[in-house]
């Protein structure tokens, strides 16, 4: 695949990401998310990202969009205030090929000046293709839960991953977020 940009989400990505995100939602265990989203639930998702600081980010071919990646506060009390949990989709057929790879990297990047210490990410388990995608980028499991979500006739169980960004957020003030 040629032509490949990393750029901020647009409003004119919304109905794509929609798209995208809306087949996992309906065919795949990946999100536990079971109702469709509209096009002003993806618009909220954006905004909410947006608002806390971080970056939501969209993998374009030709003018296309093809993935998308962000970033999000792990929890809200204070002192979590430097971990994030970071999500990534792609379009379904462009699994397999190394976007998720190129949106995390761009993502990871983006969020090291921000002063994130921590990445988390939650996995639904057994998902073989994006364990070996964080485990590619640095990450690894760090928590395995059981049987903690029921979809498609079948109860599912979560990991996280994580990695420890080689920042020192401590010299950030407190009022940072």
């Amino acid at each position: 695949m040629t032509k490949l940009t990393v750029r901020e989400v647009q409003a004119s990505d919304i109905p794509t990401l929609t798209q995208i995100y809306n087949h996992y939602i309906a065919e795949t265990i990946i999100t536990f998310d079971t109702q469709a989203f509209s096009y002003d639930d993806m618009a909220a998702r954006i905004a909410e990202v947006q608002a806390q600081g971080y970056p939501f980010l969209v993998l374009q071919h030709q003018q296309e969009p093809v993935g998308y990646a962000y970033a999000t506060r792990w929890k809200a009390r204070h002192a979590y205030r430097f971990a994030v949990e970071t999500t990534v989709y792609l379009a379904p057929e462009q699994t397999g090929q190394g976007l998720g790879r190129t949106l995390y990297t761009a993502l990871f990047e983006r969020l090291q000046p921000l002063k994130v210490h921590t990445i988390l990410s939650c996995l639904t388990l057994p998902n073989p293709a994006s364990v070996a995608l964080h485990e590619a980028l640095g990450m690894q499991q760090v928590a395995h839960f059981k049987e903690v979500g029921y979809k498609l006739g079948q109860w599912l169980d979560v990991g996280y991953w994580q990695i420890v960004l080689d920042n020192n957020p401590t010299a950030a003030p407190d009022s940072f977020f």
